[in-house]
């Protein structure tokens, strides 16, 4: 089947609210399962159901402004990637909840930021944390970017999938020597987040007989208005370095010219950013602390500025800034200096590439709560367990014209409480088997998911760029688990 590489148009509307009281069994009696009608290759009109969660997008506007998706709602009401029918895939593949990605819109991701930074000498270093699908990894680095790193093991993946080194940048407050001497082996950047960091690399440099090119992660102060468990610029903060301490470390670099050359300044002020004005100030600062070392002697040639650009979890139509915008507020700073630039996007480049696939266990009722279950769970994608964290949800077929529309839960088979996908989000009332998808997870999903209760890890697909579909990642099994135990 041809997919279609067409950015799709999504507009939402809200449907009509129903009282329903669930006193009746809310399932057909006859489970019909709708005949398969083909893709177009036109552009298609999402008219999302849109939550009545009372929480609120950062940026909401009117809701009938367009977002660009490679996931889209044809006419015909069935869900799409690309060009490939969601309910079509989920026949195809195994039974289980599955990841499902489009390569095109990693590639189109790229592209924004390539095309953003163009005039720039600069460095795209994909944050590994995000999403670490070696197929994925692969992808990204034929494409010309370089890797961020925040453990040893993802150093070790980074180098398996190609990356080049002189690209890659090694980041964290508690890196451990061993992983610092792969790292000086390796050749890649490393950020000094602290002093006893600083002696870790300079003695990871001395067993690795290599000087190591560092970065000094400065804490600029900034508040970068989101989620506290996201936010790692401001003062309170376990990352980088304090503004009153930046001559000591300076000093301790001097003092140690054969093991380190101090070659750029690093931030990073949080996640999920939507006011690209935040990177210019805090890119103000650098710059002038940039200019304060430059004047002691150190040839200082990066500014990296991290990543956190924000995406529109919601698909509320919010004007979310693009990367051309966040490398806009800087542009200009870095030029006036002669400056580099590196930045850390993850979330931004593979987020909104993804969603993951479910099958509807059962509808149930407690009392004045309404559950849709279904078989993914916490431990497949934690991100609304962990931060109370937004993703749009949404069926992968029409509902069957009776279908009364109420207000659910998306609740997983896990046994805790805080095992949901969604709360109070407005839905046709599904049939058992039908497809639930959770949007945007590509990023901080997989890369988070765990076998509690003995869940084994998805399976991941994706889109091809012809438009056929491919396996990605094997599913986990519980023979998997018992391997882990073998001969002990």
């Amino acid at each position: 089947m041809a997919g279609t590489h067409l950015l799709s148009h999504h507009s939402c509307s809200l449907p009509k609210t129903h009282n329903h009281s669930f006193t009746k069994n809310p399932l057909p009696q006859n489970l019909l399962f709708p005949l398969k009608s083909k893709p177009t290759n036109k552009p298609r009109v999402l008219r999302a159901v849109i939550s009545q969660n009372t929480a609120k997008t950062p940026l909401e506007t009117t809701k009938n402004t367009h977002f660009h998706h490679c996931f889209s709602k044809s006419e015909d009401g069935y869900l799409y990637c690309e060009g490939l029918r969601v309910d079509e895939i989920m026949e195809s593949v195994e039974k289980r909840p599955f990841y499902l990605y489009s390569k095109p819109q990693i590639t189109r991701n790229v592209e924004a930021y390539k095309n953003a930074l163009e005039g720039l000498t600069s460095i795209i270093g994909y944050a590994i944390k995000a999403n670490n699908n070696y197929k994925i990894l692969e992808h990204l680095k034929n494409l010309g970017c370089g890797a961020v790193l925040v453990s040893g093991n993802e150093l070790k993946l980074a180098l398996r999938a190609g990356f080049d080194p002189t690209r890659c940048i090694f980041n964290g407050n508690g890196k451990i020597l061993e992983d610092l001497v792969l790292a000086a082996e390796a050749g890649v950047f490393v950020n000094i987040d602290s002093e006893f960091d600083l002696e870790n690399i300079v003695a990871a440099a001395r067993i690795a007989g290599k000087r190591v090119n560092v970065l000094l992660r400065i804490n600029p102060d900034v508040d970068p208005q989101v989620h506290p468990y996201v936010a790692t610029g401001n003062k309170n903060s376990k990352f980088g370095i304090r503004n009153e301490k930046l001559q000591w470390f300076l000093d301790a670099v001097k003092e140690h010219p054969v093991e380190l050359k101090l070659v750029g300044a690093h931030c990073h002020l949080g996640s999920t950013i939507t006011k690209v004005d935040i990177f210019r100030d805090a890119a103000t600062i650098m710059v002038n602390y940039i200019d304060e070392i430059r004047a002691q002697g150190f040839e200082i040639d990066y500014l990296n500025i991290g990543g956190g650009l924000g995406i529109d979890y919601y698909h509320a139509g919010a004007i979310l800034p693009k990367p051309r915008d966040l490398i806009d507020t800087v542009r200009e700073l870095v030029l006036s200096r002669g400056l580099k630039l590196i930045i850390e996007p993850g979330r931004s480049l593979i987020a909104n590439t993804c969603c993951l696939v479910n099958r509807v266990t059962g509808v149930k009722t407690n009392g004045s709560k309404n559950f849709i279950v279904i078989d993914g769970s916490m431990a497949e994608l934690i991100r609304p367990s962990l931060y109370d964290a937004y993703q749009h949800i949404e069926l992968v077929s029409p509902a069957p014209a009776n279908a009364e529309i109420a207000t659910f839960d998306v609740v997983g088979p896990v046994c805790e409480s805080a095992d949901f996908l969604g709360k109070g989000r407005e839905l046709p009332t599904p049939a058992k088997g039908t497809g639930l998808v959770v949007h945007d997870a590509g990023a901080y999903c997989m890369s988070m998911a765990s076998t509690y209760n003995l869940k084994m890890r998805p399976p991941e697909y994706w889109v091809e760029d012809d438009g056929s579909l491919s396996k990605i990642r094997h599913g986990e099994t519980f023979e998997d688990h018992i391997r882990f135990f073998e001969g002990l």
